[in-house]
């Protein structure tokens, strides 16, 4: 007797493609709403002074909060040992403790979600036939960032937990940079998910190019942005556009530590000067690409798409002035923070859609 075996017929395992799309599309766009709500949860943390309040890392009980007087007390008393208790929350009390804890149980827990929300829809849409063949490695490259965001997101806890009072600035800058190089990948996916070609032609030479450019100088004033919060930077030289009387300070100022290159980690002033000085260089770039783009391609979408993006550049840059002005209010920072976002995803739009033209 010979066995033999027929594929199921098209919509069994494997439903035509037509409505696959709007599916896989909507998952990605929530799937980037939830690390934009990630970021912001990250940023409440960190203002509120939360981040070490639980003190191991524990990837599958840690899903469960003490639930027992006993559990909170010895949650509580693990606290205690750390430097932070002792030098900057000396008075805070169990139900003072509660609050800082659910913030960092709550970031952790988002997280942990946010994995399961990437993971199962893919395997569920990989199963049925419904993913695309240039998205699967993407796709796998997206997992692999978010559980080395994990890794690094512990790596950067332990660092304030034995000697600091907070985590180091430079592992604060890389975890926020790593969310955000996550958030621009999904929206880089689901636009190509959502847009076609658009068969408007060849883009103005050097376009794309320009684009990704202030594409990689927005992580980079992330990345500066994260410094400068780690640092609490934000609450020093609470001027502008001058700071200390000068709108550039003195060099000595500026390289003060030894060796020089600590001072583009660790010294309050230059890590301030790095993210200011990064805000004019994407608001004269932004200028620059949006009034080319309408000499060379006139009232075309790139153009649209060039001045949307240097708007947003724009607020951002009022609301780091305000933020500065105001000594950090939570608001304030927050804002700053989610709408820092808001530039990154229009900054990988306007990449994407040129990748996409021709």
């Amino acid at each position: 007797m010979t066995w033999t075996f027929d594929p199921p017929a098209p919509g069994v395992f494997a439903p035509p493609r037509r409505d696959t799309g709007c599916a896989v599309a909507a998952w990605l766009w929530s799937l980037a709403g939830l690390i934009l709500l990630m970021v912001l949860l990250g940023g409440a943390t960190r203002l509120t002074e939360s981040g070490l309040s639980i003190t191991q890392w524990k990837p599958l009980t840690g899903v469960v909060p003490p639930l027992s007087p006993e559990q909170w007390a010895a949650e509580f008393e693990n606290y205690r040992r750390i430097p932070q208790y002792a030098q900057v929350f000396p008075d805070m009390d169990l139900s003072g403790f509660k609050v800082i804890f659910f913030f960092e149980w709550a970031h952790r827990l988002l997280g942990r979600l946010i994995g399961l929300y990437a993971a199962l829809p893919m395997l569920f849409f990989w199963a049925n036939g419904r993913l695309p063949g240039r998205l699967k490695p993407q796709l796998l490259g997206l997992i692999a960032l978010g559980a080395l965001q994990g890794f690094v997101g512990w790596w950067m806890v332990k660092s304030g937990l034995v000697e600091r009072t907070e985590v180091a600035q430079e592992r604060l800058a890389i975890h926020l940079t790593l969310a955000s190089l996550t958030f621009a990948w999904t929206v880089w996916m689901a636009a190509g998910e959502t847009f076609r070609r658009s068969g408007e032609g060849e883009p103005a030479p050097g376009a794309r190019i320009f684009a990704f450019v202030l594409l990689a100088l927005v992580f980079v004033q992330i990345f500066f942005g994260g410094l400068v919060a780690g640092l609490r930077a934000g609450r020093v030289y609470m001027t502008w556009p001058l700071i200390e009387g000068r709108f550039v300070p003195p060099l000595d100022e500026l390289a003060a530590m030894s060796p020089p290159w600590r001072n583009v980690l660790d010294n309050m002033l230059t890590v301030q000067v790095e993210h200011r000085f990064t805000a004019y260089l994407l608001l004269a770039l932004g200028l620059a690409q949006a009034v080319w783009l309408a000499i060379e391609e006139g009232a075309a979408p790139a153009t649209r798409r060039a001045l949307v993006f240097l708007a947003l550049v724009a607020v951002q840059a009022g609301l780091g002035i305000t933020t500065l002005l105001l000594a950090v209010p939570l608001w304030a920072g927050l804002a700053h923070q989610g709408f820092a976002m808001i530039v990154l995803a229009a900054a990988t739009l306007n990449a994407q859609a040129l990748a996409r033209e021709g």
